[in-house]
């Protein structure tokens, strides 16, 4: 059976959320948004696309920085209104320079930053 974007749960603003994870280890890296049409284009390119909300344009990760998602395999939730991206992630995910842009734990009511960010 081929897969129709069109038959995912998008919100009132045509988005769904999208959680990046690192193929090889498992790290949830980061959460943005996706419409339809960047789903269509992750899917055919390969390359992650996203849709940038502040900007109301795609934003294909990686593109300036170099930091590119490279889609291993896409899943879709059971309600089919949350993507999970399987990637091969280069460089860091998040835009502070952390591996991951969920760097902030809360332990004992305290927040703690658990990550650094990687050596350029």
């Amino acid at each position: 059976m081929s897969f129709d974007p069109a038959t995912l749960v998008y919100d009132v603003n045509g988005l769904i959320p999208a959680v990046a994870q690192d193929a090889a280890d498992g790290t949830v890296l980061m959460v943005a948004w996706m419409n339809r049409e960047a789903v269509a284009r992750t899917l055919e390119t390969g390359r992650v696309t996203y849709w940038s909300r502040s900007r109301q344009n795609f934003w294909i990760k990686g593109e300036t920085s170099g930091h590119v998602q490279q889609l291993v395999e896409m899943r879709v939730d059971c309600d089919r209104d949350c993507l999970l991206a399987l990637v091969n992630q280069t460089g860091p995910a998040c835009h502070t320079g952390r591996r991951s842009c969920f760097y902030t734990a809360i332990r004992d009511g305290e927040e703690t930053e658990i990550m650094t960010p990687l050596e350029g």
